[in-house]
């Protein structure tokens, strides 16, 4: 006993010093950012705004321009950085009795069961499954993992809305700074266009033989390393931004574009990449937000909760009826409609609505005859029918008797031919028999 107590100290004082170390590591990746950054202030106020440029209203506009965007760059890579990655709630946690029943369990059925009673004894708003159609649980975190959660094993917890670990930001990118960097690589690749622009007169008189007097040699390296420097850093932020803003319009994230989300399609557990979308501008102010004035500003402006997300035609597996809606609610007050509906009226006492997993984002009434469509989607099976009048009622009906009673009579006198014809048969081969008597 005294051997162990006397091991637990050392250790302990051994692996500190490795975690420390390793923390510290992981933030030089935004050391040498802040440090590019940092130099390149130097390089293009000091050196060319202020030792270089002689005009005026020139160095002014270079001036005011490239400290906006500096200031914007910096403002959403904190927002970016510090932002904290959120947690999931409690109700998703097992409790303890839950917890043994599920540890105790031998087989792997009885373990499902115990998740599925415990997420309608919690009313989860859980939608995603794996691919055997289990409910997504983490070992580790010892909870039920929430609609596009994911297990980030740098930082050892379950984030919401995870995209992806990003070492140049030292965070995740996730639910609750997804704008931030999004804004964080646009004001980025605006910072290093503009350097570029503005210094590419410059940069080509660095190489005129009459100019060396003009630019000291100091000046010149830096007007040369910054110009290529900014380039360098713009063309490889041009496709990551624009692979980032191709995900916000279709509404996934980095892990859902390469597995997509599992749902259930056609009574069955299949993968669909586009089942959080809710179209190209529904998408974006799902991220960004619906006040316009924040759109492009590094504060949080985000619908939803980062739990329960709008699912595009989809419904909880324990209520699939016809007439329920088949959307998650942002929350208790924020809900998602379709921007063009149309309403049509279906003749009869009760109508009812097959939603199927394509069907438009919006809520299906089927109450007093009515059902609710929206134009422009479906699921090219089912379609909403015109209601007619009384008068056009009564003439189609007409119609249709008339139809109903040609086909009779043309029924009826097949009927009699096919007997008639048949009657004679019988008499030709009753005639050519004789009669036994």
């Amino acid at each position: 006993m005294s051997a162990t107590t006397t091991m637990a100290p050392k250790f302990s004082v051994l692996t500190t010093p490795c975690r420390l170390c390793f923390k510290a590591a992981k933030w030089l990746p935004v050391i040498f950012i802040v440090t590019v950054v940092v130099w390149s202030y130097y390089a293009y106020v000091i050196q060319l705004n202020i030792g270089t440029i002689a005009n005026i209203i020139e160095k002014c506009f270079y001036l005011i321009a490239y400290h906006v965007l500096l200031g914007l760059f910096l403002w959403a890579y904190w927002q970016t950085i510090f932002t904290d990655i959120g947690t999931v709630p409690k109700q998703f946690r097992l409790p303890p009795t839950e917890l043994d029943r599920y540890e105790s369990a031998e087989t792997e059925e009885v373990r499902r069961d115990v998740l599925e009673r415990f997420i309608q004894k919690q009313s989860l708003p859980v939608y995603n499954r794996t691919m055997t159609g289990d409910i997504r649980y983490c070992d580790k975190c010892v909870q039920i993992k929430p609609d596009r959660c994911h297990h980030c094993s740098v930082c050892g917890v379950c984030v919401l809305k995870l995209d992806h670990h990003c070492p140049w930001v030292n965070n995740c990118v996730a639910f609750t700074n997804y704008k931030f960097f999004i804004l964080f690589l646009g004001y980025a690749l605006l910072y290093c266009l503009f350097i570029g622009a503005t210094t590419l007169q410059y940069f080509i008189k660095f190489w005129k033989v009459r100019e060396k007097n003009e630019l000291g040699e100091e000046g010149k390296f830096h007007i040369l390393f910054v110009f290529f420097v900014s380039i360098m850093f713009a063309i490889s932020l041009v496709s990551l931004f624009g692979y980032h803003i191709f995900l916000v319009v279709k509404n996934r994230s980095t892990l859902e574009s390469f597995r997509a989300p599992i749902f259930r399609l056609n009574h069955a557990w299949l993968q669909d990449k586009d089942g959080f979308s809710l179209g190209a501008f529904n998408n974006f102010v799902e991220v960004f937000g619906d006040n316009k004035k924040l759109w492009f500003l590094p504060v949080a402006s985000s619908l939803g909760d980062g739990v329960s997300y709008p699912v595009r035609g989809q419904q909880p597996p324990s209520t699939t009826t016809a007439t329920t809606s088949p959307v998650q609610s942002y929350g208790s007050t924020q809900t998602r409609k379709c921007q063009r509906a149309a309403d049509a009226r279906v003749t009869g006492s009760s109508a009812e609505t097959q939603l199927t997993p394509h069907t438009c984002v919006g809520q299906a009434s089927a109450t007093s005859g009515r059902v609710r469509h929206h134009s422009g989607l479906g699921d090219g099976v089912t379609y909403p029918q015109r209601c007619v009048d009384e008068d056009t009622d009564d003439l189609l009906g007409a119609r249709q008797r008339w139809a109903e009673d040609e086909e009779e009579n043309e029924l009826v006198c097949t009927g009699y031919a096919n007997n008639h014809t048949h009657a004679l048969e019988e008499v030709v081969v009753q005639g050519n028999h004789t009669n036994p008597v």
